[in-house]
């Protein structure tokens, strides 16, 4: 076993050895550092060049350590790996040594054993043939057991489909059955708002026209006031009109009577009638009220007669 590994170790040592030496000798052979000297006038662009020289230097001797620092590590995993391989080589020869002896111990036992065991085989042949008979006997009633089982499982399976198959069309005939309800129950409430708002219409039309029957009934009524209390001259007003507008209180009060468009003399003429009458007939329904609230008219005196 010593002749095995001493030509690795010397080599190993050797190795170490000259890398070590190696290493030194980067050391010492790094620049060394300027000496101070007396002041010199050098010029500033020399003194980076050898600044910058001096650290590509520095910069090599690095790499070179690193480089053989790298080696070094290199070669001692491949002798590891080396040493590790003999190891399982020898490890493999011994286990196979052990194995053959321990196979060939086996085989002398086995066969006295084979001896003995011939002479159970016919026993246990039977033995064996026996169970065999009684094993395809249970097999054959399991079969029979697991086959009624399936086609249970399977008239099972088809009751319950059936089942929820019914029950899925009646839920389906029921949710259909409201739908229906429901678009009638939709069409009848449509129908109802749409009659409700024809009679809302209707009966706004209705109160509409009566509100206009009323309005044009008060216009009247104004106006044959207006005209009672109207002075009139037909060399100056004959042919002539003036628009008022009109603005009353809810007792028919006069507020205020402004004059539009027509004849000066009519125009003040007819704002005299209006105060004059001071107190207009107006609705005392408060709806109409507010639609005559401001009443525009035109006084024509001539068509007054």
């Amino acid at each position: 076993m010593s002749s095995k590994y001493s030509l690795p170790l010397v080599l190993s040592f050797t190795i170490h050895i000259v890398l070590a030496g190696i290493l030194l000798l980067g050391d010492f052979s790094s620049p060394p550092k300027p000496t101070p000297t007396s002041v010199q006038m050098e010029p500033i662009q020399a003194v980076i060049v050898e600044k910058s020289k001096v650290e590509a230097q520095i910069n090599k001797i690095k790499k070179q350590k690193a480089d053989d620092a790298k080696k070094l590590k290199d070669l001692e995993q491949s002798i590891a790996a080396a040493k590790a391989k003999r190891l399982n080589e020898a490890k493999r020869v011994k286990e196979l040594e052990r194995q053959r002896k321990k196979k060939a111990r086996e085989k002398k036992a086995a066969d006295i054993a084979s001896k003995k065991a011939k002479a159970k085989a016919n026993a246990a042949d039977k033995i064996r043939k026996q169970k065999e008979r009684e094993k395809k006997q249970a097999d054959e009633a399991a079969a029979a057991d697991a086959k009624a089982k399936r086609i249970k499982e399977e008239n099972d399976a088809k009751k319950a489909a059936k089942k929820a198959e019914d029950l899925r069309k009646k839920k389906a005939a029921e949710l259909k059955r409201k739908e229906q309800e429901a678009r009638e129950r939709a069409a009848q409430q449509k129908l109802l708002e749409q009659q409700m708002a024809e009679d809302m219409a209707n009966r706004q039309q209705a109160r509409r026209q009566q509100m206009m029957t009323e309005i044009g009934r008060f216009t009247a009524l104004i106006t044959q006031t207006i005209k009672r209390n109207l002075i009139t001259d037909r060399s100056t007003m004959e042919g002539k009109s003036c628009k008022l507008t009109i603005s009353l209180a809810p007792s028919g009060f006069v507020t205020n009577v402004v004059t539009g468009q027509g004849n000066r003399i009519v125009c003040e003429a007819a704002k005299t009638a209006v105060y004059k009458a001071g107190t207009l007939p107006v609705s005392k329904d408060p709806e109409i009220f507010r639609e005559m609230r401001t009443i525009s008219l035109t006084v024509a005196p001539d068509k007054f007669n």
